[in-house]
């Protein structure tokens, strides 16, 4: 088969989509398929197939599209700012694709409900669409005019209602929705008003393989001596709650000064991070190392795995400390609590509830039986749980199935 992988999201990226996008292109091709990668590029002034180094400028686009989307044209797209940029970064994504050609793929495998909808328009009509979600981006937004009042949008106003839309128009264009865990599942219902038929639950592989050779590799970087170390792998913005983990560390503290927290990324919020770190007098205790490509290495070195996300899916960082041999302490956000069994494989603390989350750590710094229990737990579960051939085999299972259902028409 030849295969389309496309994303609204920078490709490449460090975000869990694009290493999904990644493993799940290589296991394809390993069995004789082809695969083509089409996304924003980092820098989103151009969409591109990255693998064949195929782009257009949105330069070339905008000015037309502005042109025919203007209030008087698009009232209903230029309520909001936010309806205006999602939808003319929809209409550009289109125009892009229709310009590559999309008739030359078996099958289009989108990875979020902006390129769903946008691929769903213009390609070939017996062509299959699968999409695959990887969150909400509704609930996301949601919280984003929650916290932002300045923006003036409530739950009267079209930009709430636009993103739900956007998720239901979505699933509905496509033959198929694959939904990582019953959380996001649920979520397209009750929020944005999906029937059950339409989606599909399964969970995410990961190759064991290449985790295990960058893990044994190890790293440098060496934990100070008489100190356990924590670690938190994320991209540091709102919705990773790197903010709500600080707040715990700096109770931690007082408690006890035997650990140091290894933050393992980047984004936008780092410097307002790192100076509520130095506010906190965090500054020998939590080291903020940046983006790395070899996690599994400094997962060697590390014995308590954090996240305290607001908003999340089935993160890969999940996946990886446990099958890591880490124990987890990890919010109750999104699909969290299907991955993590509270006692068993980790420790679960309500979101945003910095006093729980800095009592949990400090359990698993003091019992290092209890840690150990926790941990071989954890790494065993991702060995029978995390099964790339698995993922594989049921996502191609559902190519073969929504083509022979377009052929059949």
């Amino acid at each position: 088969m030849k295969i389309l992988l496309a994303t609204h999201w920078l490709i490449p990226h460090v975000g869990g989509v694009w290493n999904f996008m990644q493993q799940l292109k290589n296991r394809l091709e390993q069995l004789g398929h082809e695969v083509d990668l089409l996304g924003n590029s980092p820098d989103y002034k151009k969409i591109h197939i990255v693998n064949r180094g195929v782009e257009l400028a949105k330069e070339a686009l905008l000015p037309m599209l502005e042109s025919k989307l203007s209030i008087q044209a698009a009232p209903g797209m230029n309520q909001h700012y936010a309806i205006r940029h999602y939808e003319l970064e929809r209409y550009c994504m289109e125009l892009a694709a229709a310009y590559f050609g999309l008739e030359q793929y078996d099958i289009i495998h989108t990875q979020d409900s902006f390129s769903t909808r946008s691929l769903s328009r213009v390609k070939p009509k017996r062509t299959p669409l699968v999409a695959h979600v990887h969150g909400s981006v509704a609930r996301e937004m949601k919280d984003h005019f929650r916290n932002n009042p300045s923006n003036g949008v409530d739950e009267r106003s079209p930009a709430w209602r636009y993103f739900p839309a956007l998720e239901y128009h979505a699933a509905m264009s496509s033959d198929l929705t694959i939904a990582a865990n019953h959380w996001s599942k649920n979520l397209l219902m009750t929020d944005c008003g999906v029937p059950d038929h339409r989606i599909t639950v399964f969970q995410y592989g990961m190759d064991a393989m290449t985790f295990q050779s960058k893990y044994h590799a190890g790293t440098s970087l060496r934990r100070p001596p008489g100190k356990k170390v924590i670690i938190c792998p994320a991209r540091l913005v709102y919705v990773k709650g790197i903010h709500v983990l600080l707040d715990s560390l700096a109770i931690l503290k007082r408690m006890r000064n035997d650990w140091v927290c290894w933050i393992v990324g980047d984004g936008n919020m780092r410097g307002q991070l790192e100076e509520q770190a130095v506010m906190a007098s965090l500054q020998q205790d939590v080291f903020f190392l940046g983006e790395n490509n070899n996690v599994p290495g400094l997962l060697s070195q590390a014995d308590i795995f954090v996240h305290t996300c607001i908003h999340d899916n089935q993160p890969f960082s999940v996946m990886e400390a446990q099958m890591a041999g880490l124990p987890s302490v990890v919010s109750t956000a999104g699909g969290l609590p299907e991955m993590v069994s509270h006692g068993y494989t980790g420790l679960l603390t309500p979101v945003g509830d910095a006093a729980s989350t800095a009592q949990h750590l400090s359990v698993l710094l003091e019992q290092d039986k209890y840690r150990t229990f926790l941990g071989q737990n954890a790494k065993t579960f991702a060995s029978n749980h995390w099964s790339m051939d698995l993922m594989i085999e049921r996502i191609l299972n559902i190519y073969h199935g929504a083509i022979a259902q377009k052929s059949s028409m």
